[in-house]
């Protein structure tokens, strides 16, 4: 029996698949190159960019002074340097590591329900997180903190990560997790939590401005308040995210479907808990850093997947710097575009998304059966 850890080996050796999944060294690299200068021209346009101007020789300057052996006289001021490194830097980091998470998400959903139409938010991770947003602001008030976080993303990300479970255990049957069991439970916790979240908001007494507050969140918005919830979330992304890439020869095999996935080695239930473990890690933790942000998780992964094709081993860590710059620039047209009044990017990523998927649905429509 062949090891799921050489389970791309295999598939690759079937007929017509050696050309969808063939690792090309030259090409790994100019992809991914391409994709991580993509990020990083997002991220200094994002920092440099916003509703109060700096000139981008401040922006130079400030870099090249963080540097362990820089020795530069400052000739930039002090408000310059908090709004640079104290907000839009953090801000832009957030951003990234959002965009980056929710992408790699995408990427392991649709991998594992072999479906492009999969998203991050596919198994009830949206509705559980809204739910936990809504008993935040409505009924426990908004003074509570924890390590940077407020009471509506940390209840967010309990909210996301607790469905998932839910809905993980619901579709278990004699062992083992159906995927049409996974998208039925996702669906209908999804419908609960969301009932739930309608009925605190209408029986609330509370202020109107709590309710404000969460349908905000929930329409998503980049938020970060200092480095100290970056400290703690980013290195659990790129934890997760390593996680992903070393599942990714288990992702390509899926695409034999699960009975030809387990006759080339791979432990299909014991993959299909780690994909969603590890794909529900990084959905709840860009929803305890940005609220609920749609369609990144559908579009980024489906769009990079045109382009490369569909190994994941390329395609994931593609998908990550895509999805990183994608949202970077989202966030800075929403807090700009109507500057100082800052928009929810879900609203963004919404107008963007809402037509792919409408075209997509339509192209593989009938396609997909569970």
């Amino acid at each position: 029996m062949t090891k799921s850890g050489d389970a791309v080996g295999a598939v690759a050796a079937l007929p017509g698949s050696a050309a969808a999944l063939r690792w090309r060294g030259p090409r790994a690299v100019v992809v991914l190159g391409a994709a991580a200068a993509t990020a990083v021209a997002a991220a200094a346009i994002g920092v440099w960019i916003g509703s109060v101007g700096i000139h981008p020789a401040t922006l130079l300057g400030l870099t090249w002074n963080a540097l362990p052996f820089a020795d530069v006289e400052p000739w930039w001021s002090a408000t310059d340097a908090q709004i640079l490194l104290g907000i839009r830097l953090p801000r832009v980091l957030a951003a990234g590591g959002v965009g980056a998470s929710l992408a790699i998400a995408g990427v392991m959903f649709q991998g594992l329900l072999r479906n492009p139409l999969a998203d991050p938010f596919v198994i009830g991770s949206s509705g559980g997180a809204a739910l936990g947003a809504a008993i935040g602001t409505l009924l426990l008030g908004l003074q509570f903190t924890l390590l940077g976080f407020g009471i509506v993303p940390l209840l967010g990300f309990v909210g996301s990560f607790g469905a998932v479970w839910i809905v993980f255990t619901l579709s278990r049957h004699r062992g083992r997790a159906s995927i049409s069991g996974l998208i039925l439970a996702g669906f209908a916790i999804g419908s609960v939590a969301g009932a739930f979240n309608a009925l605190l908001v209408m029986l609330s007494d509370q202020l109107q401005l709590r309710i404000v507050q969460t349908l905000t969140w929930i329409l998503g918005g980049v938020s970060v308040n200092g480095w100290t919830p970056l400290a703690v979330v980013l290195p659990l992304m790129l934890g997760a995210a390593v996680a992903g890439l070393l599942l990714t020869a288990r992702l390509n095999a899926m695409v034999l479907g699960e009975h030809g996935a387990a006759r080339v080695g791979v432990d299909i239930e014991r993959t299909k808990l780690l994909v969603i473990a590890v794909a529900s890690l990084l959905t709840a933790l860009a929803v305890s850093l940005s609220g609920l942000v749609a369609f990144v998780g559908l579009l980024v992964p489906h769009a990079v997947r045109l382009v490369i094709g569909p190994n994941n081993r390329l395609l994931l860590p593609a998908a990550a710097l895509v999805g990183a710059a994608y949202l970077i620039l989202m966030d800075l047209l929403a807090r700009t575009v109507l500057a100082p009044v800052e928009l929810p990017v879900g609203i963004f990523t919404a107008i963007v998304g809402s037509p792919f998927f409408i075209v997509l649905l339509r192209r593989t429509r009938g396609a997909y059966e569970f």
